[in-house]
């Protein structure tokens, strides 16, 4: 895939920044005539210094490559209220993606015939019906308590990857990672484990509908069908009904909460999705929602929360790279360092390349590449 900057956005940013491209060179630790060469379109700057590049001109991966449609890939981070993802997380995710073209021969082989949902939408009804159908094809009851373990089989069925990665407690979309690479047919799915395990499942099932809707992913649309799928799916209409007729029957708001609290424990979701759900079905219904103020919901939720993932997986944290991989191919039923093993294997990858793909530290990938170069 033929890849060139846009260097009219280039020479615009370094006008309105007042910058040289020798001062550019010197920001980036490269030439003067590496520059020069990106320009021309005579060579391409590595991820890395890509991701640096548009962070010093303040573009976007979109403003700064020129690239075809066929190979670019697909970047979603999760939304999560007013956070905003920045230039300088796009180009990173894209950065990443173009990484992981090389890795994808190496895998085993990808299912063809996945689920879609060919017709995505919010509207209420129409979702709980495509929820329902998703239910059933995993094998799970209406009213049964969806498992993280239920949806880790179908997104490999869906040809998409996971990629469990140890990033530290983070408060925004940064803890879910979606990368589709149209070209190659696959996608690859990063998943925070130091999270509690309520948002641990939302952010699997916000990224499962994802998968099931490859040509709404990276755009606003997707997000947003992805959350109220996500939710639905979590705490679909047959529980919001139960959960609605018992909460309306306390007398006060400390009683509601502690009914919907409840629904939240046994479910293993956060009590804020159980709240939301039973709003929706009361509005859906025409009943009257719960007297409940959402910032009273906010606030027991803050103070409710379980035990992260990576604490229940991995005791002492952190982990030993022999168990961290084995938790990847046995609890994740993923076959991502598997090749990367065969990778490194045969064509001499360093630490380096494990660092840039994972975003870790040096010494965390040093250990990682020394293990599977066994």
């Amino acid at each position: 895939m033929k890849k060139s900057l846009k260097t009219d956005a280039v020479r615009t940013s370094l006008a309105e920044q007042g910058l040289t491209q020798k001062q550019l060179a010197k920001d980036l630790g490269v030439t003067s005539q590496a520059v020069t060469n990106w320009l021309q379109g005579k060579d391409f700057p590595r991820p890395a210094k890509l991701l640096k590049l548009a962070t010093a001109l303040r573009l976007s991966f979109e403003e700064l490559v020129q690239t075809s449609a066929k190979g670019h890939p697909i970047v979603a981070f999760r939304k999560k209220g007013n956070a905003k993802t920045t230039a300088t997380h796009i180009a990173k995710a894209h950065g990443i993606g173009m990484l992981l073209k090389p890795l994808v021969p190496y895998l085993s082989e990808i299912q063809a015939l996945r689920t879609l949902i060919t017709s995505p939408s919010t509207d209420y009804h129409k979702l709980q019906t495509a929820v329902s159908q998703t239910r059933e094809h995993l094998g799970v009851g209406e009213q049964a308590v969806l498992a993280y373990e239920h949806l880790i089989g179908e997104f490999k069925n869906s040809g998409a990857v996971l990629v469990p990665v140890l990033w530290g407690a983070k408060g925004s979309h940064e803890n879910a990672l979606h990368i589709g690479l149209p070209e190659e047919d696959i996608t690859f799915i990063f998943l925070n484990l130091d999270t509690h395990l309520e948002d641990f499942k939302f952010w699997m099932a916000h990224e499962l509908a994802h998968v099931y809707t490859p040509e709404l992913s990276g755009t606003d649309e997707g997000e947003d069908f992805a959350d109220a799928f996500a939710g639905a799916l979590l705490f679909p209409q047959a529980c919001a009904e139960q959960a609605y007729h018992q909460a309306i029957q306390q007398t006060n708001e400390t009683d509601t909460i502690h009914a919907l609290l409840q629904w939240a424990i046994e479910h293993m979701i956060s009590l804020n999705t159980v709240y939301q759900k039973i709003q929706q079905y009361a509005q859906a219904h025409e009943l009257p929602g719960l007297p409940v103020k959402e910032k009273s919901i906010h606030t027991t939720r803050n103070s409710n929360h379980g035990s992260l993932i990576s604490a229940a997986l991995f005791d002492p944290m952190p982990p030993e790279p022999k168990l961290y991989i084995a938790a990847y191919e046995n609890t994740f039923q993923s076959d991502f360092f598997n090749a990367m093993k065969r990778m490194i294997h045969e064509t001499g990858t360093g630490p380096s390349y494990i660092q840039q793909v994972l975003n870790t530290s040096l010494q965390d990938a040093t250990a990682l590449h020394k293990e599977l170069s066994h």
